[in-house]
């Protein structure tokens, strides 16, 4: 290959020696140079290409664990095979330990080329300069992203794509509704008030509804509390800033606070997380929880003869428009210093494209982040299916997603709200003060 090499560059100069001793011009010997630096060109990329080398892209993430087993190699292998000449290697490990990784490799700039994203991660990451901007790519692509339910922006630029989603809809115990003389699903706050309320029976430590709102662990105030707001088509921000004192996200906290003091639902939400709520609902105590899709096996397997539907939030009374639905993500990025970044974009490009999107969304039991995408439930439990009717009837919905410092925004908040339900302060002011709180991050 080096004796090729040199065979051209010798060429290439008899060339221009040829050119410049028959008497051409200046312009003339010009276009001979430029056509050996060509014809140079040209023989280093065959070489490249002859050598057989592949670039490697590192994709960090935490899903292979959560898949069934050579579930996400199989697609990486299908990739492979769709793209010759780019491998893939798959870092994979438990959430809390991605994470680390990840936040570890933003700081030092030794970020993966492709990474697993949560929605609480990206603002840090971009204000680091760590993730490169996925709008950026798709114009380069020429990428539809229409065909995108949902993309995580930050100063206009798409920085991350959720590629499957959890959707969090309303959990209900049939037999407790009917107990209470219940007809039908609630579908209006007024309803599941009364709902929550008729289901509620304290003697016998069952309740209508329970509410997670552990300072630990304040994602309570994401998926049981905003979620009301959202579920109406309200918004908690303006503009990129925090808006809590609008008469919308008002409302939402006016009535969390009337089921409340109503007595409809269960002691202890102080300290309350997230599990605590879904193994009460197993054990038959609570007549309605907003909680993620993906409990519905860790319920049938704990308790197998309980009997609930799924149903979406509902919605203020008089609303008929969308109705947005608290989810979390399986994100996807690229990192700003990789050096494969065209061929990073193809592989996000890949698992979102139709198929292969419908794909990873039924092995996982989510819902697809393309929206020509759909998910197989036929071999899964029935309410997958339930689910995903209300998710294409609404929209995923989850302002948390982006902001900085998301998890502290939720705690602040849950300061003020444990302050409102404890009657030691009004609505206004509780509204007031988380806002001060939050607007010192922005």
């Amino acid at each position: 290959m080096k004796r090729k090499f040199l065979g051209l560059l010798l060429s290439a100069a008899m060339a221009v020696t040829m050119a410049t001793g028959c008497g051409s011009s200046s312009s003339t010997g010009t276009d001979s140079t430029a056509a050996a630096k060509s014809s140079t060109n040209t023989a280093a990329t065959s070489t490249a290409a002859g050598s057989g080398e592949a670039v490697t892209l590192e994709f960090a993430q935490w899903w292979e664990p959560e898949l069934p087993a050579n579930a996400l190699r199989g697609l990486m292998d299908q990739f492979e095979s769709e793209n010759p000449g780019i491998k893939v290697k798959l870092l994979s490990g438990p959430y809390a330990s991605t994470k680390q990784q990840v936040v570890a490799g933003a700081a030092a700039g030794t970020m993966s080329d492709v990474v697993g994203l949560d929605g609480a991660w990206v603002s840090d990451f971009v204000k680091q300069g760590a993730l490169a901007s996925l709008t950026d790519l798709m114009s380069k692509a020429g990428y539809d992203e229409t065909q995108l339910a949902s993309q995580i922006k930050l100063n206009n630029a798409t920085y991350m794509i959720p590629v499957i989603n959890f959707v969090y809809p309303v959990f209900v115990n049939k037999d407790l509704m009917d107990k209470a003389g219940i007809k039908t699903l609630p579908t209006t706050r007024s309803e599941f008030a009364a709902a929550a309320k008729k289901m509620t029976n304290a003697k016998s430590n069952v309740y209508g509804w329970i509410l997670p709102l552990s300072l630990e662990a304040p994602n309570g105030i994401q998926n049981d509390v905003m979620s009301w707001a959202w579920a109406s088509g309200a918004s908690m921000m303006k503009d990129g800033k925090p808006d809590l004192t609008n008469a919308d996200v008002k409302s939402a906290i006016e009535f969390v606070k009337g089921v409340y003091n109503d007595g409809s639902v269960a002691p202890g939400s102080f300290t309350m997380a997230e599990q605590d709520k879904v193994e009460e609902f197993t054990n038959g105590r609570i007549g309605m929880m907003v909680d993620s899709l993906a409990h519905i096996n860790t319920i049938r397997k704990g308790n197998p003869n309980l009997n609930f539907e799924v149903t979406a939030l509902p919605a203020k009374d008089g609303y008929t428009g969308k109705r947005g639905m608290p989810y979390a993500s399986w994100g996807i990025g690229v990192s700003a210093n990789s050096k494969h970044q065209t061929e990073a974009w193809k592989l996000v490009q890949f698992l979102m494209s139709e198929k292969v999107n419908s794909q990873i969304s039924t092995i996982a039991n989510a819902f697809p982040g393309n929206v020509n995408s759909k998910p197989d439930f036929s071999g899964t439990d029935k309410l997958f299916a339930t689910a995903y009717d209300i998710y294409k009837a609404g929209y995923p919905a989850n302002e948390f997603v982006g902001l900085p410092v998301s998890e502290q925004l939720m705690r602040s908040f849950d300061e003020q709200l444990q302050l409102l339900l404890d009657g030691k302060q009004s609505v206004d002011d509780t509204l007031k003060k988380a806002q001060d709180e939050w607007s010192k991050n922005f």
